[in-house]
């Protein structure tokens, strides 16, 4: 077998609470299942993670170009039995109007069937119009089968989906039942993280018994795409760089930031680590001494520190190891909730203020308000680079030499543009998210 997408009919349909739940259900008949999420969020290939016991990848359509997205699910997905895509928003929801990076997108892109997630609470035959308009939007588009979330059981769901089968010809492969049992939990980001989520072995179990009962695995194993034979090459711009810098990297120490506190990584940006020669220890600030021995550079990811405030404030003798070993010029790179945590403190929504490393002459605070979303292009020195920025926090500026240009596009017009990042010795550390494969080079800007 090859791959399927799942993707939904809108944001809320139900599609990371089906994605898990067929990979959880393929899983328990010894599937070796390999996930993807399109798009750039790191919270779903947490769950993902959790579910398959396998790192998941995101396959973004903007900060990664056609051959490095196809090269990605070819090389994570060729030793498994079955590739499973998880969307993002709806179907056709994507960045300007020619929906850039949409799940549709990066379906045609893959060349992978999909199967649509439609919510089924206070429906019935209407949803056949539903699937007629998905299917007619975009005919490139393989829309393969439907999954009917949140019915109230199983004759609502017939009466749905003998209306689909009859007015678009698109099959229905099964539903789940509204099950309040199965909601995840959110925060201001999104979902509250894998690692963080109460009670999730046990809904996993839940949504799994309940896929294997209604949802037709057979169907979807059928509707997956032929795996393509042979082995990916890796895109030959990036093998390049791998050969010319492997001699730099090779025997580095980097250590990096892996806890509650800290997760937002790109597993394929930390494998091109791996692939220089690099060799990645991961740290928790909340509970290590010390950075790990032998660290040549250290990289502290996005995530939630704002939820671990005193357990990562208390932890002076890290705090204070950090702090001394930046001076002295060990090169480091905070990003997002890593820069914040570099800063003199974190203030939470609730007013709370705690010291961090210290070492940006700046603070960090928590805001109500959504501060930034949304792609933009980073220009760093002499690199350009396409990434994300999602944060509700503000770095409040003591003294800080801003040394990222950032622009903000709308289909080709620019709509903004302001400064961001900071520079100090040779740390570097700001909001935006980059995904090291958008441009090798930067790694070396960072760690080298």
């Amino acid at each position: 077998m090859g791959g399927l997408m799942i993707a939904g009919s809108s944001s809320g349909a139900g599609k990371t609470t089906v994605s898990i739940g067929i990979m959880a259900a393929m899983k328990k008949k010894n599937m070796d299942v390999r996930p993807f999420k399109v798009g750039p969020d790191y919270i779903d290939p947490g769950f993902h993670r959790f579910v398959c016991g396998k790192p998941s990848h995101n396959l973004d359509g903007y900060m990664l170009n056609e051959e490095m997205v196809r090269y990605l699910y070819r090389h994570y997905g060729e030793t498994g039995d079955m590739s499973i895509v998880e969307g993002v928003m709806g179907l056709y929801d994507g960045y300007g109007r020619k929906s850039l990076g949409s799940a549709a997108h990066i379906a045609k892109m893959l060349d992978v069937p999909v199967v649509l997630v439609i919510d089924g609470s206070g429906v019935s035959t209407s949803a056949a119009a539903t699937v007629l308009g998905f299917k007619n939007y975009d005919p490139a588009v393989n829309l393969a089968g439907v999954i009917v979330n949140k019915v109230s059981g199983e004759s609502h769901y017939q009466l749905v989906r003998e209306a689909i089968e009859e007015k678009t010809g698109v099959s229905c492969v099964g539903y789940l039942k509204k099950n309040p049992e199965l909601n995840l939990g959110s925060r201001h980001l999104g979902l509250v993280p894998a690692g963080e989520a109460a009670g999730l072995t046990s809904k996993v179990d839940i949504l799994s018994a309940q896929v294997a009962e209604t949802v037709d695995l057979e169907a979807l194993k059928r509707l997956a795409d032929e795996k393509p034979s042979g082995k990916q090459d890796m895109p030959e711009e990036l093998a390049r760089f791998i050969e010319e810098n492997r001699r730099d990297f090779e025997g580095r120490t980097i250590a990096y930031a892996y806890s509650d506190a800290f997760n937002f990584y790109y597993e394929s940006g930390l494998d091109l680590l791996r692939d220089l020669g690099a060799k990645l220890v991961p740290m928790d600030p909340a509970r290590d001494r010390s950075l790990p021995e032998g660290t040549d550079a250290c990289y502290f990811g996005g995530g939630f520190p704002e939820m671990f405030l005193d357990e990562l404030s208390e932890n002076r003798d890290f705090l204070k190891d950090v702090r001394q070993k930046l001076d002295a010029g060990l090169p480091c790179y905070g990003e997002c909730g890593g820069f914040m945590y570099l800063t003199r403190s974190i203030t939470d929504l609730e007013g709370e203020t705690r010291d961090m490393v210290g070492f940006f002459e700046a603070e960090a605070r928590m805001t109500k308000r959504l501060q930034r979303f949304g792609y933009v292009d980073l220009d760093y020195q002499d690199l350009s680079i396409p990434c994300h920025e999602f944060h509700r926090s503000l770095v409040e500026e003591g003294n800080l030499e801003y040394v990222y240009k950032v622009r903000k596009t709308k289909d080709g017009q620019l709509v903004r543009e302001y400064r961001c990042g900071a520079n100090k010795g040779r740390t570097l550390g700001g909001y935006p998210h980059v995904h090291f494969l958008a441009n090798p080079n930067f790694v070396r800007k960072v760690f080298i």
